[in-house]
This record gives structure tokens, C-alpha cells and sequence, in this order.
């Protein structure tokens, strides 16, 4: 729930304005003027300051130059009085998101704090991407399998042909898609993603083709699925393996056709989307197993590109650590660390099984835990087991990594000692799902399916 501050001595208008923000879901604080704003400021949890220009003690200029020079600034909209434009058009060039004249309509309010708040999800979610394999000015990484991925990329970007991503989970394969869209034709059309393993299968079909008004129980409304949503621009099917049995033959006439049908649609409509896949499986063992469609696969495999896994691509890792640590001391307000050598050394030795994405969240817990400027290999003792701070299980008649004694069930023993393994995560996170999902280095959707798979249910009470 994203939190308000509104700031303005006027203790009517900050009423009315409080009491229209939490109906709409808000949390909201209160300030008179830029001196008491500041303070709160400093306690952190604000989203959005909405201010008055004409205060006391600090006026709403002030404050805004105040804000800007903050480690992490806050988005702000502006009220100002009739006859104030000029001073609000400054106040916008000082950073304000936008400006509101007084007295202040309630839907023009709720109207443009919606649009700061959704210019600042895309705007963090961007940054978010971008880390995820050190995105700057372009991907970070002068590796040789970097160098050729990039040029694979620029090669494949100007095309319409469609693309299938394979790679480990956490080598940032959507950032590729989204590199490729960005180099295509159609970058001014829209980019959109569906992860399909965090799709209920019951409801896979609406998110990918859309539903008419009354298809089923809940349909009170036309709705456009993805396929058209993209139409003119790109769609990206992450874990396009996770894709159930009985929609893959819809899928693959759509591709090959360029027709959707809604759920509960009266005929087809004509779309014209990018196909940009991605899986972390193999995918002709899937087909072998009859999981997944022959013709689906070769229709999606045009041009196959391999996302590499850190641990091929070694010498990145000195450059993408001392981007995630930078990144990391800014968003958690820290003081700038930098990498001693022999921490950059312990690094390069680690195996990455997590990849790119275990790289950021140990430069994360480093930046956030770490004294001192400079860190050492000390504060990366954890990397030294699979799994930070979860002690594998321990074999009968073995030592806490080796194999039992006399003949056993392969299977089973890795079964119960990934049982086990969750199990201390969970205990540890007191079972934060989102906060165990990252220090098992597992996307949240696939974290439920193993607690399914394993039989693990969460604690009566807790």
C-alpha cells in the first residue's frame, strides 16, 4: 500500500485530501509545513509527497530543492494557487511530477497521483531489469560469450523473426527480450510479458486470448488478453515450458495463423505480435516426453539464442559485483563499498549455480550487512554453501555432503535433503514466501509447485 504525505498549512485541504486517499487504498501522513515534511521524510515509507507552494518556516520550493538532494528521491506533485503558474512551472523543473491548481479537485487529484505512482512501478521495475545483469548504457560484460550474445542479439533485433531464449534461471533472459525489442522495428509499440509459470491453468486461456463479457462465472467485463495487447509491438512468454498440454495447440495456431479467439469470442481476430520465448528447460527432452508439441517447438524455434550461465562467463564477474554493490549502497541509502581484491578473487572462484540474479542478491546483503568502505572475503563467507545459512541435511552413516553407506535411492536422498534444505529457509524467513523464494534463488511460482511436490504445508497457527 503505497503512502501519502501531504503537506500544506491549510488544515482543510490536508483533511479533504487525507480522507479521499484512504478510500482509494492509501496510507497517508500529514505535515504544515516543509520543516515537519523533511522530518518525516527522513523516517522513510513515503511513495509521494503532494505540497503546497506558499508555507512557513519552508516553502514548498524549498523543500522540493531540500528532496532533491536526498540519497533517494521522492516523487512529488505541486498545488499552487491561481496566478501561481510561473512558480509552478519551477517547481516542476526542480522535479516536481506535476502541478495542481488550488482549490484541488479530488478526481484530478486521485487522477494524477495514479499516474506518479505507475510512472514509478515502471520506472523502479526498469532499474530492476537493468540490474539484473548490469543494463547501464548496454549490458555489462566483455566476455567473449557476452560479445557474441550481443551481436547475436543486434543481429536478430532488426528482424521480425520470432526468438526462443534458453538459459538458466537468473541469466537475465528477459533483459534479452528486451534488448531485442528495443533494436526491432517495433520499440514505439508496447512490450508485453507473461510469466506462464505463475498463471493458474484455469485462467491461462483468458490471460493469453482474452474473454467476452459473461464467458464464464466472474466475466463482467470484454477483456484483451496478451496476444492483444501486443498486437503492433512484442509479447515475451517467459517459462513458455510451464504452457498446459490443452492450450498448446491454440497457441501454435495463433502463431502460425496470426488469428486469436477470445473465451466466449463470436470468430477470430487478427493480430500481429513478436513471439519472443524463454525457457529454462531443455526443450527437446520436453518434447521427447511428450510434455510439450513437436510442431509448437520448431514453429517457436526460429532462432534459437543461448543466454550463458556466470559461471561461463567469468571474467564479467569483477564488473557486474562492483555494479550491483553500487546499485545496492543506493537503494539501501549505505555508504559506497568497493570490492578488495581478494573478495573479487572469492567471487570468481564461486560456482553461481543462482547466476546473475545470486550475484545482485549477494552484492545486496553485502551492501545492507557490511562495515567499512572497503569489503574483504570475510563478509562473503556465505558463498562458501550452496545456500546461505541453510546447513544441508546430513545422510545416515555420511558426513553432511556425502553419500550413505551400502546402496540407496539416488532419488529419494536428493528429494529429502531439498525437503529439508526449504524446510531451514522457511523456518528462517518465518515463512515469507517472496523473502525465502530469493535466498533460495527461486522464482516465488516455483517455490509453491516444489512445497506442493515435496508435501510441505505451512504450520497450523502460524
Amino acid at each position: 500500500m503505497p503512502t501519502i504525505l501531504v503537506v500544506d498549512d491549510e488544515k482543510n485541504i490536508r483533511s479533504t485530501l487525507t480522507r479521499a486517499l484512504r478510500l482509494e487504498g492509501y496510507a497517508t501522513e500529514e505535515a504544515e509545513n516543509g520543516a515537519v515534511a523533511l522530518e518525516r521524510l527522513e523516517a522513510g515509507d513515503i511513495d509521494l509527497v503532494i505540497l503546497d507552494l506558499q508555507m512557513p518556516v519552508l516553502d514548498g520550493l524549498q523543500l522540493l530543492e531540500a528532496m532533491a538532494r536526498r540519497p533517494r528521491p521522492v516523487p512529488s506533485l505541486v498545488l499552487t494557487a491561481h496566478g501561481s503558474i510561473e512558480k509552478a512551472v519551477r517547481a516542476v523543473r526542480a522535479g516536481a511530477f506535476d502541478f495542481i491548481e488550488k482549490p484541488p479537485s479530488v478526481e484530478r487529484i486521485l487522477l494524477a497521483v495514479g499516474n506518479v505512482l505507475r510512472y514509478e512501478g515502471l520506472r523502479e521495475e526498469n532499474l530492476r531489469l537493468q540490474e539484473e545483469v548490469g543494463l547501464g548504457a548496454g549490458i555489462l560484460g566483455s566476455s567473449r560469450p557476452m560479445r557474441d550474445l550481443m551481436e547475436t542479439v543486434r543481429r536478430v533485433a532488426a528482424t521480425d523473426a520470432g526468438v526462443l531464449l534458453l538459459g538458466e534461471n537468473g541469466t537475465g533472459k528477459e533483459l534479452i527480450a528486451r534488448a531485442l525489442h528495443a533494436g526491432s522495428q517495433r520499440r514505439h509499440r508496447p512490450l508485453v510479458t507473461l510469466n506462464c509459470a505463475a498463471i493458474p491453468e484455469t485462467l491461462f486461456e483468458s490471460e493469453l486470448f482474452g474473454h467476452a463479457k459473461g464467458a464464464f462465472t466472474g466475466a463482467t467485463e470484454t477483456r484483451r488478453g496478451k496476444f492483444q495487447l501486443a498486437d503492433g509491438g512484442t509479447l515475451f512468454l517467459d517459462e513458455i515450458g510451464e504452457v498446459p498440454a490443452a492450450l498448446q495447440p491454440k497457441m501454435l495456431r495463433a502463431l502460425e495463423s496470426g488469428e486469436v479467439e477470445r473465451v466466449g469470442g463470436q470468430g477470430p481476430e487478427r493480430v500481429n505480435a513478436r513471439v519472443i520465448a524463454a525457457t529454462n528447460r531443455d526443450p527437446e527432452a520436453e518434447v521427447r516426453a511428450g510434455r510439450f508439441r513437436e510442431d509448437l517447438y520448431y514453429r517457436l524455434l526460429v532462432v534459437p539464442i543461448r543466454v550463458p550461465p556466470l559461471r561461463e562467463r567469468r571474467e564479467d564477474i569483477a564488473e557486474l559485483a562492483a555494479a550491483f554493490l553500487e546499485a545496492a549502497c543506493r537503494r539501501n541509502h549505505a555508504r559506497v563499498k568497493r570490492l578488495a581484491p581478494q573478495a573479487i578473487a572469492l567471487l570468481e572462484a564461486h560456482s553461481w549455480p543462482g547466476n546473475v540474479r545470486e550475484l545482485r542478491n549477494a552484492m545486496e546483503r553485502v551492501a545492507i550487512l557490511a562495515g567499512g568502505e572497503e569489503i574483504g572475503p570475510d563478509p562473503l563467507e556465505f558463498l562458501a554453501g550452496a545456500i546461505a545459512g541453510a546447513a544441508p541435511a546430513t545422510a545416515a552413516g555420511g558426513g553432511a555432503l556425502g553419500a550413505p553407506e551400502g546402496p540407496f535411492d539416488l532419488a529419494a536422498e536428493l528429494e529429502r535433503r531439498e525437503r529439508a534444505i526449504i524446510l531451514a529457509v522457511l523456518e528462517r524467513t518465518r515463512w515469507r514466501m517472496s523473502r525465502a523464494a530469493r535466498e533460495l534463488n527461486l522464482e516465488r511460482s516455483h517455490l509453491y509447485k516444489k512445497l506442493r511436490a515435496l508435501g510441505i504445508e505451512k504450520p497450523s497457527g502460524d
